[in-house]
């Protein structure tokens, strides 16, 4: 755990105490901070007074006294308007951060120490979890001891402090950020920073596409002069992005891209991995020897991964050892097993049309459960992809709509749970034509109207697979 000595001695307000909240209280406790704490779970506030906060409900704080309220990121902040709680501290004038300022602030207050830990932040829309453990993997492999965490794993704070060295290894910490947490860290200064890609989500949050991309790029702004920022290249908004920063005279900035040769920067052509960061560009690897890393999607990640770990590791050999082990992740195009001539891929983490496409380009057969809660424009960009899915299982509260989109286009089934998806989906991929079918769960929609998060979609997704009729349990090649 990191101390939080930011508000030794005074009094800090915490509003949700789920991952990140309770490791504020811990934190700001271990650090001499009085806290006071609210969640509207009975069972989060048990947990939070167990931490050392007092518990009071938010309409009772004693504005007066609180230096700061420390807010979950799944708190509105500005849309579709402030929560009461934001409003209340607006109107006393008490500053509105989260965890990641709390570590930022302890971050700085070692940076001039012999020991200092460099920051590389990660955010983007799609992609950002897979490349956040791929450079945490990379690290790792070459010696140093990456403290993994963010929006993905531990919370911040419950990372190693900056001068823990007793394995001997220097740490580097490699954060996921979400946009959220973005609009709470204004204090953050990565050593890198990185942008995966930019395409519509959480609007209801931001108000606007614009708004998020602003909060995105705010995070590239806000990394060290001295420091590196890594950026995809291939949507519109992200090189958007890229062209302000690069003449804005902040930290050196490098494209990436697939299927596009760069003058300068990171990029893959023709499933080959190249550096053009230097005065030449040189070939990497073939991303063939990657087998957790299909698809241009992950493609991306894995330029965007190398150019991230590059002021920290010469040698691009090992690089490319480390990319080629990667083992993937749980939920995000894995495979968790065979029954006959049927795959079953966990996509669960795919919510968003966006996030979709990329899995829905990698197979050309494909038995496609779709739905949940739904995103602004539903799926009618992925009607170029309409053609690899022999049928379709429309689950959720998205799929009288999803099904309207693929009416007279793509077949299919009105499926309304998950388990009866599965069923019915390997049934049909069992007889039919096809060599090589896939069972993909790739939802392009949310989760919260049947599931808690993606996590929970996914678990059932495979628990569904294992009850399916089989003459023998299916051999599973899935990352853990």
């Amino acid at each position: 755990m990191i101390p939080s000595r930011a508000f030794a001695n005074k009094t800090v307000a915490v509003f949700g105490l789920a991952r990140t909240g309770l490791g504020a209280v811990r934190a700001l406790v271990a650090g001499g901070t009085k806290v006071i704490a609210w969640d509207d779970s009975s069972t989060a506030r048990d947990l939070g007074g167990q931490e050392g906060a007092e518990l009071m409900p938010w309409r009772e704080w004693p504005w007066e006294a609180i230096s700061a309220l420390i807010l979950s990121p799944g708190v509105p902040l500005t849309h579709p308007k402030p929560h009461g709680v934001v409003e209340h501290a607006n109107r006393a004038r008490v500053p509105v951060i989260g965890d990641v300022e709390l570590f930022a602030h302890e971050i700085r207050s070692h940076a001039d120490q012999p020991g200092k830990a460099p920051v590389i932040a990660i955010t983007g829309t799609n992609g950002k979890s897979t490349t956040t453990a791929l450079v945490g993997h990379i690290l790792n492999h070459c010696g140093f001891n990456a403290q993994i965490g963010g929006n993905i794993g531990k919370s911040v704070l419950e990372l190693l402090p900056p001068l823990s060295h007793k394995s001997g290894a220097k740490i580097i910490y490699v954060l996921e950020m979400s946009s959220f947490q973005i609009d709470l860290s204004p204090g953050l200064r990565p050593d890198v920073g990185v942008l995966s890609n930019l395409s519509p989500d959480h609007i209801d949050r931001h108000g606007s596409m614009e708004n998020y991309a602003a909060i995105k790029a705010r995070l590239m702004r806000q990394t060290a002069r001295d420091g590196q920022v890594v950026i995809g290249v291939d949507d519109r908004h992200s090189s958007a992005v890229f062209t302000q920063l690069s003449a804005s005279g902040g930290a050196q900035s490098f494209p990436v891209s697939v299927g596009k040769i760069l003058g300068r920067g990171v990029f893959v052509v023709d499933g080959a991995l190249y550096d053009a960061t230097g005065a030449h560009a040189i070939k990497v690897m073939d991303m063939a020897a990657a087998p957790h890393l299909l698809g241009a999607h992950n493609w991306q990640n894995a330029a965007l991964a190398y150019g991230a770990v590059r002021p920290f590791i010469a040698d691009t050999k090992a690089i490319a050892a480390a990319i080629a082990s990667f083992p993937g992740l749980a939920h995000r195009m894995e495979d968790v097993g065979h029954i006959g001539k049927t795959v079953f891929i966990n996509d669960s983490k795919a919510t968003n049309a966006d996030a979709t496409a990329r899995a829905l380009a990698v197979y050309p057969d494909i038995f496609w459960i779709a739905g949940g809660k739904p995103k602004d424009g539903g799926i009618e960009s992925l009607s170029g992809f309409f053609s690899r899915i022999r049928k379709a299982y429309l689950i959720g509260e998205a799929a009288p709509q999803f099904a309207r989109t693929l009416d007279g286009k793509v077949p299919y089934d009105m499926a309304g749970v998950l388990e009866a998806a599965v069923a019915r989906a390997a049934a049909d991929a069992a007889v039919s034509a096809v060599s090589a079918p896939v069972v993909l769960l790739s939802p392009a929609c949310a989760s919260y109207d049947q599931f808690k998060d993606f996590e929970q979609r996914g678990d059932a997704f495979r628990a569904s697979v294992a009850k399916l009729p089989r003459d023998a349990k299916p051999t599973s090649r899935a990352a853990s």
